[in-house]
């Protein structure tokens, strides 16, 4: 058990991600840089492909989070950032970083933004976990 309880509300909208999230009295939390879709190299991957681009992110964050001894599940939130005015790209980061958490569905803001860090970088994730034991 990863310590980290989902707040749900039924006086709020049925969303698809929890609305706040708690951890336990002295967890350690771990405030994660935004995950990019950068390979070993530092290169942009997947070019022009946000849910290409969405699945990298996500790998990179499990890879960030087990560098610190946690995985998605220790997550308590995320924000999904896709550089785009266009709804459908949204949708499409959204859906791939929403599958990969399966049901731990963490407090999420999804944003649309002007433009990212790297060249040719559609989507990011910052995220909070806590750190188990």
């Amino acid at each position: 058990m990863t310590g980290v309880r989902l707040v749900r509300s039924q006086d709020l909208a049925d969303v698809p991600y929890a609305y706040a999230a708690t951890v336990p009295a002295g967890a350690r939390l771990t405030f994660l840089a935004g995950s990019c879709p950068l390979d070993r190299d530092g290169r942009t991957v997947c070019v022009g492909d946000v849910a290409g681009q969405a699945r990298a992110v996500v790998e990179n964050l499990r890879t960030a989070l087990a560098a610190v001894g946690a995985e998605l599940t220790d997550v308590v939130s995320t924000r999904v950032l896709v550089a785009t005015t266009r709804h459908e790209d949204l949708v499409a980061a959204w859906d791939v970083v929403s599958a990969a958490f399966g049901d731990h569905d963490v407090p999420s803001t999804l944003l649309g933004v002007t433009v990212l860090g790297w060249p040719d970088q559609l989507v990011e994730v910052e995220a909070v976990a806590i750190v188990p034991g």
